[in-house]
């Protein structure tokens, strides 16, 4: 029988250095793999046959899986204990990257993709909450989450880097292959290091209610799947209507189970009377909108109108990431003294700014004089923000709910990618379509539809500074 007092008592601080280690690389290799085959599409088309309208699912056969799946995985984090759901989570990422790596046709690559997608749910769940019952005392818990967030927000750009170079010097394949040896590492270390834990939600007779689990999962999905597919499509066709409509209608029918139906609700709504949880995850969907729709179009930008190789992509991913870490590294020590809501404002800034240099970049941009100073903004505000606001969705929610209120945090994240690189795709697609309709070339015409989209994302993070300024003050309990 597991000892109560042991699983109580602060983590020692060697443990507690290896569990941190295991979080941040699980949640570190979630994020990253959402990002990692931008690079490798063109390769990955070209050696399985995608057409140009299956593409997509590449990126979405990953997204909609996850995020379909982060409120459930967070609830079953809740209930089962964190340990146990990280690796099984380890587990079906590692398998399914498998499936991908040696994929022989498309649907096998996308059916790897959506594996991982389910495995990273529940590994972005799990690391999350393990992470918030290992470190009980605030000031190193607020610590620790800083270091958490730093891995999740750098992810995108290290995925970027990290893929160039893979493409360049091995295969498309190890991409995905490199998972495997990577997530066997964590399972070693997470064996070794995470204590075994018990259930979160230790009510007699606590279980999973099944109508908000279906009605939740599937209209996540339906969603996401209709804003990411939305451009492909039409957005007044059959397919896109009828999907955004039964994700509304599901998601209807989860608010409605949640606050009136069920017993054991999936989500106590109540988890939202807290402020800086709700407020929190406000920032979030407007920070999840503009972290992949800044790689996508910065790769655009730099392979399409600038023609670099996969590698130079990569390469100039760099000093964003490196940025990235500079200011995460920044927030971890002041972030605990001053609470995350001065952090997140003072990291949105450099964002915003950052985004309005880069809107003004063109064809004849030099990655010196005119990219890699909004890199530099970008990447330092970015690391700011998400040590931040990890800290901020998870203040004063009781251990048992640690595990919904970081599926919560993961969902806003996913839900705001998805809608925000559909919404910024269309508006530089239409703002191409205009200049290339005056007769310019056709790298003008895309520059400055990529322009379009930076400088719309940073009008979104400039109304998300309402919802930070909403963080109660101080620091966190």
């Amino acid at each position: 029988m597991i000892d109560q007092v042991a699983l109580d008592a602060p983590a020692q601080p060697r443990r507690a250095g290896f569990v941190l280690a295991v979080c941040c690389l699980a949640q570190l290799t979630v994020i990253l793999d959402a990002s990692i085959v931008n690079v490798a599409i063109p390769s990955i088309q070209n050696a399985l046959h995608f057409t140009s309208g299956s593409l997509t699912w590449v990126y979405d056969g990953y997204l909609i899986p996850f995020a379909g799946f982060l409120l459930l995985a967070g609830r079953m984090v809740d209930l089962f204990g964190g340990r146990r759901l990280l690796l099984i989570g380890l587990a079906v990422f590692t398998a399914f990257s498998l499936v991908g790596g040696i994929a022989a046709n498309a649907a096998t690559l996308v059916l790897g993709r959506a594996g991982q997608g389910f495995g990273g749910a529940i590994m972005a769940s799990a690391s999350l909450a393990v992470l918030s019952s290992t470190f009980t005392e605030p000031l190193e818990r607020a610590k620790a989450l800083a270091l958490w967030g730093a891995a999740s927000g750098s992810g995108g750009a290290i995925g970027v880097l990290s893929g160039g170079a893979i493409v360049e010097w091995l295969s498309w394949r190890w991409v995905f292959l490199i998972n495997v040896p990577l997530c066997l590492l964590i399972v070693g270390m997470a064996v070794s290091s995470v204590a075994p834990t018990p259930r979160g939600d230790t009510r007699k007779g606590a279980k999973l209610d099944v109508l908000g689990s279906v009605s939740v999962t599937l209209g996540i999905a339906a969603l996401v799947y209709g804003l990411a597919e939305g451009q492909r499509y039409g957005w007044g066709s059959t397919r896109i209507v009828g999907s955004l409509t039964i994700g509304v209608v599901l998601l209807a029918v989860f608010v409605l189970d949640q606050a009136k139906l069920a017993k054991q609700p999936l989500m106590e709504l109540s988890l939202f009377r807290n402020r800086s949880v709700w407020a929190a995850n406000v920032t979030m969907l407007a920070f999840g909108a503009a972290l992949p729709t800044t790689f996508y179009f910065l790769t655009l930008l730099y392979q399409s109108v600038l023609h670099y190789s996969a590698m130079r992509t990569g390469l100039v991913f760099l000093p964003l990431t490196v940025f990235a870490f500079i200011g995460a590294a920044a927030s971890s020590v002041v972030g605990p003294k001053t609470g995350p809501r001065p952090m997140m404002l003072v990291g949105l800034l450099p964002m915003i700014a950052g985004l309005v240099w880069q809107s003004a970049a063109n064809e004849h941009a030099s990655y010196v004089a005119d990219l890699m100073g909004p890199s530099l903004l970008f990447g330092l505000g970015l690391g700011i923000v998400v040590t931040s606001v990890a800290g901020a969705a998870t203040a004063g929610v009781p251990e048992d709910k640690q595990g919904l209120a970081s599926g919560v945090l993961n969902t806003s994240q996913s839900l705001g990618g998805a809608a925000g690189l559909a919404v910024m795709v269309a508006l530089a697609q239409v703002r191409t379509a205009d200049v290339a309709g005056d007769g310019a070339p056709d790298a003008h015409a895309f520059a400055s539809g990529y322009g379009v989209a930076f400088l719309a994302t940073a009008v979104l993070l400039a109304l998300s500074l309402a919802a930070a300024a909403a963080v109660p003050r101080g620091p966190q309990q």
